[in-house]
């Protein structure tokens, strides 16, 4: 394990010592939820197959263990895994997506979380910012292409029904937004990645659950927030996640090139933690330039 890994860990798990929840449904400790997990390498597993066993996105667990083959990880190796998440920067209150960290939130009320990796709009597509709602639901949704998606695959037919073929998958959650919707899906493998074109995909065994739990009317609010500061007890939280460029990075070398950043970390740490705090600022440089997505300790509040 190298050095880097080894402070990661030595840093965080420190902080999110405990038990975790059962499945994806997590009591919030402050603006925290969740706790960070160990997981040793078998014979025959991808990392594909560890994200989706453990409700994760195939980019936070490469970021997470840069370096790491997603096709061939050592036998034996142990990788963290991102399960303790700082909550984004929006009002607790039903769905929240930030899609920096292609995540979504769903608060039954404030202080319970339930948090599932999802897939969104890719270049070109890319999932629209904002509030809306939850305005109908459909178990066994059928799609009908729109014209936009037609254009590139002109063979497609006018409707594919329910059923194992339809890129909706089981359930889905229309919003108030022409044409978006959360959907499941029967591409698995685009989870925890910028591949849809535009609608926000959860794997086929989470979506029935946020489908259950989740009434028509529901404020959905979708937030782009790479930087999360949050408190838990008297510390103070910082959890960045990768850029665009830089997941597309991950994805086709196992590890993030380009570490410059041009962001002025110190305002952008002032501005969410607020005044009366002490920040170790080089921790806090630390964690903008790796981006891989844990949350560290950077500082105390007074």
């Amino acid at each position: 394990m190298n050095a880097k890994l080894l402070y990661s860990l030595s840093l965080v798990l420190l902080l999110f010592c405990g038990t975790p929840a059962f499945g994806s449904t997590f009591s919030v400790n402050g603006d925290v939820a969740g706790t960070l997990t160990y997981y040793s390498v078998r014979q025959g597993d991808t990392l594909y197959d560890i994200a989706r066993a453990h409700d994760l996105g195939i980019v936070e667990v490469m970021a997470a263990n840069p370096g790491v083959d997603p096709w061939m990880p050592s036998v034996g190796r142990t990788l963290i895994l991102p399960t303790a998440h700082v909550l984004p920067q929006a009002p607790r209150e039903g769905i929240v997506i930030n899609l920096a960290e292609l995540r979504l939130y769903y608060f039954p009320d404030p202080h319970t979380v339930m948090t599932f990796p999802i897939g969104i709009g890719r270049e070109g597509w890319e999932t629209p910012t904002g509030v809306t709602k939850v305005v109908r639901k459909k178990e066994g949704p059928e799609w009908i292409p729109p014209p936009s998606i037609r254009a590139e695959e002109p063979d497609l037919p006018d409707v594919i029904p329910a059923g194992p073929d339809n890129p909706m998958g089981s359930h889905a959650l229309y919003l108030g937004w022409s044409g978006a919707a959360i959907h499941g899906t029967n591409r698995p493998w685009g989870i925890g990645r910028r591949s849809s074109h535009g609608c926000i995909r959860l794997y086929p065994e989470d979506i029935p659950a946020l489908f259950e739990q989740v009434p028509i009317g529901t404020k959905v609010t979708v937030v782009d927030t790479p930087y999360k500061l949050g408190r838990y007890g008297d510390r103070i939280v910082l959890q960045v996640t990768p850029e665009q460029q830089q997941a597309d990075e991950i994805m086709e070398t196992g590890a993030i090139a380009s570490y410059n950043r041009n962001d002025d970390m110190q305002s952008v740490v002032n501005g969410l933690v607020g005044d009366g705090a002490q920040i170790d600022w080089q921790a806090v440089d630390r964690v903008a330039q790796s981006r891989d997505g844990l949350p560290f300790y950077v500082g105390s509040a007074e």
